[in-house]
């Protein structure tokens, strides 16, 4: 049995090492990737998976068939090809998000042709558990909006409650509209508006806890706070990169991070680091425990950041010391 000055001496080095901040590390932030697939020209969605990590689910706008890709986020190389079965000829495929219950959805919601088309669809399939090219068997939803037709390339799931959400395509008279509280594979699901949106939206993509939502456009991103079923627009705005044609967005696994996509061969993911207001809850509260929360939007540590998190783990490492000697004078005394 160890001595218990020993016992104590190890607790409380334990303790300062679980205090001490760990240091910001850049290279655990996700790295820029380019994908590689000549068969993905039209990236248009983007889904960080939920079973893999590191891997990305994206798609063709349009005239590629019933195909959703996943993408090696350290090589850019595709390591799957998924073809949906049981569905229609896909029309205008936009968007792509993962929902709670472990399954892909796949929004076929554009069009061009300015809102004329009477309804759209989204298809679901889960998740594969093995990423090999395979057929899957696809559920196809069909859906219309509140007010009559709309354009649109943005589809969101909710991380918590799983239902899902579809941002026009307007400058004018954009809308975030929410689907049924459960989407029916029979009939008619008809998405309800539930807030003006002041862009033109091209994707968007919840937070991993379901408390940001982030909508982008070719020239500007926006993140609001989710709350109640109802966003609420933050103060400041996530940085966007330049970008040929700037059309898809998800959060890291993590929620520190958004990755932004383009159209076109060869397209390229851009990573852009989130602080502040601009973090998710439960990933500010993880940054805070760990020492390396930061204030900046760009999520940057300052000099008073590292300042602040060195006095902190101090005096903390101060405090296990009056404790551990206490206890040893009580010890003694004993």
């Amino acid at each position: 049995m160890r001595p218990l000055p020993f016992v104590l001496g190890a607790a409380a080095l334990l303790a300062v090492s679980a205090a001490a901040p760990a240091a910001a590390d850049d290279s655990s932030s996700p790295s820029p990737f380019t994908i590689q697939d000549p068969r993905i020209t039209e990236s248009s969605g983007l889904a960080a998976s939920r079973l893999h990590p590191g891997v990305y689910w994206t798609h063709n706008d349009s005239s590629d068939g019933p195909y959703v890709y996943a993408v090696d986020g350290r090589t850019g190389k595709t390591v799957a090809r998924i073809t949906l079965r049981g569905i229609g000829d896909p029309r205008d495929v936009e968007a792509i998000s993962i929902g709670p219950d472990g399954n892909v959805y796949v929004g076929d919601i554009g069009d061009n042709l300015g809102g004329q088309w009477d309804h759209v669809w989204i298809y679901r399939f889960p998740e594969p558990k093995r990423l090999k090219d395979a057929t899957v068997t696809a559920t196809q939803f069909t859906v219309k909006y509140q007010g009559g037709p709309r354009n649109a390339e943005a589809l969101m799931v909710h991380p918590k409650t799983g239902r899902v959400y579809i941002a026009s395509k307007s400058d004018e008279d954009g809308g975030l509209y929410a689907g049924p509280t459960t989407l029916s594979p029979s009939g008619v699901n008809v998405f309800q508006r539930v807030s003006d949106i002041d862009m033109e939206v091209t994707d968007g993509a919840f937070s991993p806890d379901g408390t940001r939502l982030v909508l982008r456009g070719y020239f500007s991103a926006a993140e609001y706070r989710w709350r109640n079923g109802k966003p609420t627009r933050l103060k400041d705005e996530p940085g966007l990169p330049l970008q040929r044609q700037g059309e898809s967005v998800t959060f890291t696994p993590d929620g520190g991070t958004l990755m932004y996509g383009t159209e076109g061969a060869g397209s390229k993911v851009t990573p852009v680091d989130l602080g502040g207001e601009l973090l998710p809850d439960a990933t500010a509260k993880e940054q805070k425990k760990n020492g390396e929360y930061s204030d900046r939007v760009d999520g940057k540590l300052t000099d008073d950041d590292k300042n602040g998190n060195l006095v902190k783990a101090g005096l903390t490492f101060v405090g296990a010391l009056v404790v551990f000697f206490g206890l040893r004078k009580l010890f003694r005394r004993g």
